[in-house]
């Protein structure tokens, strides 16, 4: 392999895939292991519910939105293609845009809200300006992604060992300083509280699903669904779930509007000094889980422009889309004023709200449908065997987000049946089944015989020719 990645949005060939499925574990974990996710277990808590409320709801959101997470990072080693790329056969050449426009949204809205975490990280250490520290932090990241796959994957791994050890250091000195007796007992269960949390929980580990194949695509098909799914899981819910609930200790136990400063003072008061520990290596993971946000925005953008226009795939177009990618994350950030909290909440709820179809319909189509037979170079045809539009599955997507209308909550639109649960949002658990099942009913008038039939044919030379 070069120094730096060659490759874009097109087919990993067989012969190119090295790692170890194990690596997923590192990847995951310190993909979570940082201040964003810290800034969404504290959610529920600084809204007034206890923490052992918020701690039930972290951990069973954790367990759904994670699911769904490794389920699409299966997809990766046996199809050797970007997650963006394997929604065509679903939505169609064109079609896909309508996911490909949301996941770039989502890509730019986290990193403006890691790169405004960084800058309030920075400025308790040291005191520097916020918009000195969002460039330099932003360019860091951006090193780490032009660089790609194996660089993300070599500084997750030794993320991870430091990640570790700081958190069974802050978990243990739980007991030392804070009656977790008092903080742990039930108190009064408010249900509005308690599900605005399991959705964020969730919602924050579902929209990992947009890019989590991205980072197994290299690895070689015969590691499995099973062991790509069973490594990414144990990653991204340990490393999720438990910095999620360190937030949600650190917003009870020390109030104060500013998780970064409520981390800080927490740690102190285990030992003098931890609490620059904790923010220095949170802050590493910030940076890395920002230069993956920066990588999958660039192999997104590489994929919108391409169904509207062919383009050469490889470093070059890689590199212009990393470009873009960061000066759109820049200016949003640079333009971010106010609680960081309140937005990631709203921000999150919009992400369950439109990557909820998506999923329930990209997992049935690959897990139930097709069983993941697809032909590659089909992907890469605007009129081939895919088509440009899929009426199946965009109608899927439009009739389940329409079903989740009622049980929306949000600043500008509460839905009835929302309004009849006293505020509480289910949408999530509305969306799943209905998008999945209108889109299996609709695919029984699929000819997949005929389908799979032309697949040997079209991706005869796939290992030896490019895909274009």
């Amino acid at each position: 392999m070069a120094l730096v990645e060659s490759r874009s949005i097109d087919y990993i060939p067989l012969a190119e895939r090295h790692g170890e499925v194990r690596h997923l574990w590192p990847v995951w974990f310190v993909g979570d292991a940082h201040l964003a996710t810290l800034a969404t277990g504290a959610i529920s808590v600084t809204a007034g519910l206890g923490l052992f409320w918020s701690s039930l709801a972290v951990i069973g959101g954790c367990v759904l939105g994670t699911v769904l997470m490794a389920l699409h990072c299966s997809q990766g080693p046996h199809l050797g293609l970007p997650q963006m790329i394997q929604s065509r056969p679903q939505f169609g050449y064109l079609g896909a845009l309508l996911v490909w426009v949301v996941a770039l949204v989502t890509y730019i809205g986290f990193n403006a809200l890691n790169q405004s975490l960084a800058a309030s990280t920075v400025k308790e250490l040291v005191g520097l300006p916020q918009t000195t520290t969002v460039v330099v932090f932003a360019a860091l990241a951006t090193f780490v992604a032009a660089i790609g796959y194996d660089l993300i994957h070599k500084a997750q791994r030794i993320l991870a060992y430091l990640m570790l050890a700081v958190l069974a250091v802050y978990t243990a000195g739980l007991f030392t300083v804070i009656d977790l007796a008092v903080l742990l007992r039930p108190g009064v269960f408010m249900p509005t509280l308690f599900l605005v949390q399991f959705f964020a929980s969730a919602g924050y580990q579902l929209s990992w699903s947009i890019y989590v194949s991205d980072y197994s695509r290299y690895l070689p098909r015969e590691v499995g669904i099973r062991a790509s799914f069973g490594w990414t899981f144990c990653g991204a819910f340990i490393g999720g779930a438990w910095m999620m609930l360190v937030g949600a200790f650190a917003a009870a136990a020390f109030a104060n509007a500013d998780i970064v400063v409520a981390l800080r003072h927490s740690a102190d008061a285990m030992f003098g000094g931890f609490g620059v520990i904790m923010l220095v290596s949170s802050f590493g993971g910030l940076i890395t889980i920002t230069s993956l946000n920066l990588y999958g925005a660039s192999l997104t953008l590489l994929s919108m422009v391409d169904s509207v226009t062919p383009i050469r795939l490889g470093i070059a177009s890689r590199m212009m889309a990393l470009a873009v990618a960061l000066v759109m994350s820049l200016t949003l950030s640079l333009a971010m004023s106010g609680n960081i909290l309140s937005r990631l909440e709203a921000f999150l709820g919009v992400l369950v709200y439109l990557f909820t179809p998506w999923t329930a319909i990209n997992l049935a189509d690959f897990f139930i449908v097709r069983k993941g037979r697809y032909s590659i170079r089909a992907m890469f045809m605007a009129d081939g065997l895919y088509g440009r539009w899929n009426w199946r599955g965009l109608t899927s997507y439009a009739l389940g987000f329409i079903a989740m209308i009622p049980f929306f909550k949000t600043e500008i639109y509460v839905g009835p049946v929302a309004q009849a649960l006293g505020g509480a949002d289910i949408s999530m658990l509305i969306g799943l089944p209905v998008s999945a099942a209108i889109y299996l009913m609709l695919c029984r008038s699929l000819d997949l015989t005929n389908e799979l039939a032309q697949i040997p044919v079209l991706d005869r030379n796939l290992e030896t020719e490019p895909v274009r």
